[in-house]
């Protein structure tokens, strides 16, 4: 079977980590995003691939080529107007049936290899549903017998629900009722319209997943997916580890790597290649940290991603937080994660306040952004890309792209 991936998408509600690049090619579990996805198909055995692409599709190109360094053969093609699902899948002419998968959802081998299971049992069109605890975010699935009977999207209140998954297996008689479907109240044509109007003339399935899932939309969502990829590694060290170090469990070093004298590592980590760890700081569980990047004495870092040629050269702590690339913080630099009463921590998407659901987050830091010495972070505060922040600045909120914080 062929596999569609719809990764077209700007991702607007990932700035500014999504600035200089696709949310496909954001760093975690070790790995750019859409990488993890390949390699998943790739393990279930579906090794042709077609990426739709659209938002800074050059970089997705130039990474994954023709996809033969990941044992996959990827096709491109363009969205060029980014007009819903719906529009995204009737981009694609494929004459098959076959997997459609929404770019920005985490999947394993195991989803791909039980999904496929549940569809040779059935040989017809399937919607993933996975169980989440609030509809919110999501289409929420109505289903008996194993087949789809209603198919709402985003309703209000209901709370625990079989939310959609966002991957499918499609027949090819989807693009007749794609050609067939109108616009949304939100102006994008719906591929959940589509599957409804499916569902009035044959019997659409529902697989229901017990893997663990993430729908990625927003910053945040990368911790949840870092914590999910770095439980399945196994310890790897390609690089120089010195005497009077300490490393449990799943840790991967990468070439050219030098872990120094009193450095902690505490499993599951990873480190790129080419970084610089230690002199005695402590790099804790659920960590990933990309090329060429530097952490120094007296430095802790917990459940964090770091992305490629960041330096925390020095006495800093980062805890649950994303930071970009060519970043460069200051000594003492001090990232809050947690708040006093233990209540959930707001953050801010497009510069709107919103509440995350997590107890503990620290702080979404765009590319190429500086702070100075002693300077403190509050919980869930957003930093836009190339801004400076002080020494001893204590900043907190959204703080726009190019921005200069002085005391």
């Amino acid at each position: 079977m062929k596999a569609l991936i719809l990764a077209a998408g700007e991702s607007s509600r990932m700035m500014p980590l999504t600035a200089n690049r696709p949310k496909s090619l954001l760093f975690v579990g070790g790995k750019p995003f859409l990488e993890h996805i390949l390699l998943a198909l790739r393990n279930a055995g579906i090794k042709e691939v077609t990426l739709l692409v659209g938002y800074q599709k050059e970089k997705i190109k130039d990474y994954f080529k023709d996809g033969g360094k990941l044992g996959v053969k990827i096709r491109y093609a363009e969205q060029k107007e980014r007009l819903g699902t719906a529009h995204a899948v009737e981009t694609v002419s494929i004459d098959e049936n076959f997997l459609c998968i929404n770019g920005d959802v985490l999947i394993t081998k195991e989803l791909i290899k039980n999904l496929m299971d549940f569809y040779r049992k059935h040989n017809g069109p399937v919607v993933t549903g996975v169980n989440v605890k609030d509809s919110k975010e999501f289409g929420v699935l109505k289903v008996k017998n194993n087949k789809l009977k209603d198919l709402m999207e985003k309703p209000k209140n209901a709370g625990k629900c079989l939310a959609n998954a966002g991957v499918y297996v499609f027949t090819p008689d989807i693009f007749g009722f794609i050609r067939k479907t109108k616009k949304s109240k939100r102006g994008e044509y719906e591929i959940t319209s589509s599957i409804r109007m499916m569902m009035n003339e044959k019997d659409v399935y529902v697989f229901v997943s017990k893997n663990e899932w993430v729908d990625v939309g927003r910053a945040w969502d990368l911790l949840d997916a870092n914590r999910i990829y770095l439980e399945g590694m196994r310890k790897k060290v390609l690089g120089k580890v010195e005497k009077n170090t300490t490393i449990h469990g799943a840790v991967i070093i990468g070439n050219g790597s030098i872990i120094r004298n009193g450095s902690y590592i505490e499993g599951p980590v990873f480190i790129g290649e080419n970084c610089d760890i230690g002199p005695n700081c402590y790099v804790r569980a659920y960590t990933s940290i990309g090329d060429n990047c530097r952490v120094g004495n007296a430095v802790e870092i917990k459940n964090s991603v770091i992305m490629k040629n960041t330096k925390i050269p020095h006495h800093s702590y980062v805890g649950d937080s994303i930071i970009g690339e060519n970043c460069n913080l200051g000594s003492g630099t001090k990232t809050a994660n947690l708040r006093f009463d233990e209540k959930n921590i707001f953050s801010f998407i497009k510069g709107k306040k919103t509440d995350t659901g997590r107890r503990k987050l620290g702080v979404v830091m765009g590319d190429n952004v500086k702070t100075g010495i002693n300077s403190m972070i509050d919980v869930g505060t957003v930093i836009g890309e190339n801004s400076f922040i002080g020494p001893g600045c204590f900043v907190k909120g959204w703080i726009k792209p190019n921005s200069m914080v002085c005391k």
